[in-house]
């Protein structure tokens, strides 16, 4: 017996020694994985066209050795025919290195490709990876049409984190149920994506994929996603414009969307470039749009960005002040203001995030509202802009409480969990809905804004 068991203890030493790889790894020890398998996928419109174009976005810890530049980066798609899914036609393009900036300098790599010359109004499936390893198998629509005269409808939320993200659930379901065209989170992402050395930021990315991966996931930035000069931000997404995702405009449908970075009037320890080139980037946009023969294509123009010119919420936030640094520009010399620029430009909507609310306007210029010529309808042809604040899509943050007495300009507002829904008609015509997702996605506030005629409100 004695014998068995020197045996039994010789042979265990043994083993131990031999195969050291056995033991148990403490988890956050760094650990050398071979990583080759997509994930965080995520789908935006293209740059050049968002009628025939989708850029199909995803993420790998590795690359393969000794392979040629686009072999690791392939998207196999087509169109679902009679509810078949063939991946008959293929696409490639790059993997970028991305190295967080915490002290694991953590590495991933970020593939982009993009689908070009895509049919109207047809369903496609497709995965994404290379021969080491497929991702699963995702299906996106394109838009009903090539011109205008179609109704696009969008989810609009900002303010989302990992932790109590409590209006996913729902935006999932709705998302696979076909129910938008495309999303926009309008800031504040994971809280934060550069979090324990980017672990939050995958973690988020992942979360995210069964709404992104479905249909065209458009952002910009947020405060929360300032670290290391945006780099997660930075480097995750694929939006058109060539500014690392920090502002860009797209056009769908009836409308022009116009993205831009708020945080450039607020981290100016980047430097004041950033916010000259976004100033003088969107006059020139603004100015492009309204050319007659754009302006009566598309009339509607929707500007979003994180951080409001105006809130009623109880808080020491800037929208709390009078001189919002969005909204005058610089203190004292007020240059970079982008008020004047919405209302000389007429831009219809401006869609802010960051109070972790949501707050309807009445329309507005230099805190006087200026409604709609009709007593009882202050949303039909106003003379300046309708401002939304929707920020209450849900984060470990909670909750926005607000003044004890709401300023006259403010509309409507609530501290329900929820987002916003648009839907733009037609031209004259567009609808917003605030679903609230504490009472179990029904509608809490909506209402029309009509409009015989779109421009400058100087007029």
């Amino acid at each position: 017996m004695q014998r068995l068991q020197f045996a039994l203890l010789a042979s265990l030493l043994l083993l131990v020694l031999l195969l050291p790889g056995i033991r148990s790894t403490p988890i956050d020890q760094d650990v050398d994985i071979v990583h080759y398998q997509p994930e965080q996928v995520h789908l935006s419109f293209g740059a050049e066209r968002t009628d025939s174009e989708i850029v199909v976005t995803w993420s790998t810890r590795s690359l393969p050795p000794d392979q040629e530049v686009g072999a690791v980066s392939v998207v196999e798609y087509g169109q679902l025919v009679d509810g078949q899914v063939r991946l008959t036609q293929q696409a490639r393009g790059k993997a970028t290195k991305f190295v967080d900036g915490g002290h694991k300098q953590a590495t991933q790599f970020i593939h982009r490709v993009t689908l070009r010359d895509l049919e109207p109004n047809a369903t496609y499936s497709y995965h994404c990876g290379s021969d080491f390893g497929w991702s699963a198998i995702f299906q996106f629509r394109t838009v009903p049409s090539a011109s205008v005269d179609w109704s696009p409808s969008l989810a609009i939320y900002g303010d989302m984190g990992n932790e109590n993200a409590q209006s996913l659930a729902r935006l999932q379901q709705e998302t696979q149920r076909g129910m938008y065209d495309a999303i926009i989170h309008v800031g504040d992402f994971a809280y934060d994506m550069n979090t324990k050395n980017a672990r939050v930021g995958d973690e988020f990315m992942r979360q995210i994929e069964t709404v992104a991966a479905y249909l065209p996931y458009m952002v910009v930035p947020g405060n929360h996603e300032e670290k290391f000069n945006f780099s997660n931000y930075r480097a995750r997404f694929s939006m058109p414009g060539g500014t690392e995702n920090m502002f860009y405009s797209f056009d769908l449908g009836p409308v022009h969307f116009v993205g831009i970075s708020t945080e450039v009037y607020y981290f100016l320890n980047y430097g004041l470039k950033p916010l000259v080139f976004q100033f003088e980037w969107l006059r020139e946009d603004l100015a492009k749009a309204n050319l007659p023969e754009n302006r009566n294509k598309r009339p509607w123009i929707i500007l979003y960005g994180h951080r409001p010119m105006y809130c009623s919420n109880e808080n020491d936030n800037d929208c709390t002040h009078s001189e919002t640094l969005t909204r005058v520009g610089w203190p004292f010399v007020h240059m970079f203001g982008l008020e004047p620029l919405l209302y000389e430009f007429g831009v219809d909507v401006a869609i802010w995030a960051h109070e972790h609310s949501y707050e309807r306007l009445w329309p507005i210029y230099d805190y006087k509202v200026r409604n709609g010529t009709l007593k009882d309808s202050p949303y039909n042809d106003p003379s300046a802009p309708v401002h939304i604040v929707t920020g209450s899509a849900g984060c470990k943050e909670g909750r926005e409480p607000f003044k004890g007495k709401i300023p006259e300009w403010s509309a409507f507002h609530s501290q329900d969990y929820g987002y916003t829904r648009l839907k733009a008609h037609n031209r004259t015509h567009i609808h917003f809905e605030q679903v609230s997702d504490d009472k179990n996605g029904a509608i809490i506030d909506d209402f029309w804004l009509v409009k015989s005629k779109h421009g400058s409100y100087r007029n």
